[in-house]
């Protein structure tokens, strides 16, 4: 039996990964047990997986997730780049010390077992780890020093985790997301959000601000592509990682006005029309201080795989998740 615990389970990339474990438990030898642990679960029909509720900075909740011994730990949950900025406090309270509080909780699990038990850990880190100046592509060997708090609060997590697998207590990898686009839902308070509501949102025949100009170039992977990122980590021989346990993940780069002329080549004028430009400068402050592009020549070595182009993104939220938005019209490529 393989075990997984996703923290942050209830999220769009955690509800992906379990969708994808579920539907590859009948071809795993001794199937998959799955777990979701969030501060709220959305309706799991279809996934054969347990919810446990509860926050990520709550001790004893956490020392009973980390009692279970999941084989493969995925660690998803954070607030966001925006909230991070605007709340000091919630951001590092729940970015880092909460991750802090996980892996100790596993540590001693590990002890408790004589050194048996070692789950892989995969971290969701980001883009935002890395600050200006920043000149072309961004490999993983440059030196982080980020401009934000979040930025800054993941780069401390992914220390946490190489530090901790260096000890033998976990066996980590830290994966630097870049923008995941596009996403399902509502707007969140993530900086980058921006980038999938100018495609969601006119798909579905909804209105959007645009905060950002239409020459900022930014980086993107789609839900899909990230959820097969965290499973590929998961069956990942970290032996290959030499010791560097944080990869820069494939992306397509290209400007916000690239993603505009996708949007149009697949729904025309009309929905491109619902994007009113409504620039932010406390937005823009915070994606000028974001890498643009990775080189991402050792995570293709490793396996990790992304799109070809965003028109391959938008089709991507077009099969996936257009059909399944409250009030879509189903728009189709033309």
């Amino acid at each position: 039996m393989n075990s997984y615990l996703i923290v942050g389970g209830g999220g769009m990339i955690g509800q992906k990964i379990a969708a994808m474990l579920d539907g590859e438990a009948d071809s795993i030898p001794g199937g998959t047990e799955l777990a979701l642990f969030d501060l709220a679960v959305p309706d799991r029909s279809g996934i054969s997986a347990g919810a446990i509720l509860g926050s990520l900075d709550d001790d004893e909740v956490i020392s009973k997730l980390a009692a279970t011994r999941p084989d493969t730990v995925f660690q998803l949950a954070a607030i966001l780049s925006g909230e991070s900025e605007r709340d000091f406090d919630k951001g590092w309270r729940i970015n880092l010390f909460a991750n802090w509080k996980l892996l100790e909780a596993l540590r001693r699990e590990h002890v408790k077992s004589g050194s048996k038990y070692r789950p892989r850990f995969v971290f969701a880190s980001s883009a935002a780890v890395y600050g200006p100046p920043i000149d072309g592509a961004v490999d993983d060997l440059r030196i982080c020093e980020p401009q934000t708090s979040y930025g800054a609060q993941k780069v401390a997590a992914e220390l946490m985790v190489s530090d901790f697998s260096r000890k033998g207590f976990i066996d980590g990898i830290s994966l630097r997301l870049p923008t995941i686009t596009v996403r399902p839902g509502k707007p969140n308070a993530a900086a980058s959000s921006c980038f999938s509501a100018i495609i969601r949102e006119p798909l579905n025949g909804r209105r959007t601000a645009l905060p950002l100009s239409t020459d900022v170039r930014h980086m993107h992977a789609s839900p899909r592509s990230a959820a097969r990122f965290f499973l590929h980590a998961a069956r990942l021989n970290t032996d290959r990682l030499d010791g560097r346990r944080a990869l820069n993940m494939p992306s397509i780069t290209c400007s916000v006005e690239e993603q505009i002329e996708a949007l149009r080549s697949v729904a025309g004028n009309k929905a491109v029309s619902l994007i009113d430009m409504k620039p932010d400068p406390f937005i823009q402050s915070i994606i000028a201080s974001w890498a643009e592009e990775f080189r991402t020549d050792r995570a293709r070595a490793l396996g990790f795989e992304v799109e070809t182009s965003f028109d391959e993104v938008v089709q991507v939220y077009i099969e996936d998740d257009l059909p399944g938005e409250p009030g879509s019209p189903h728009v189709k490529p033309s």
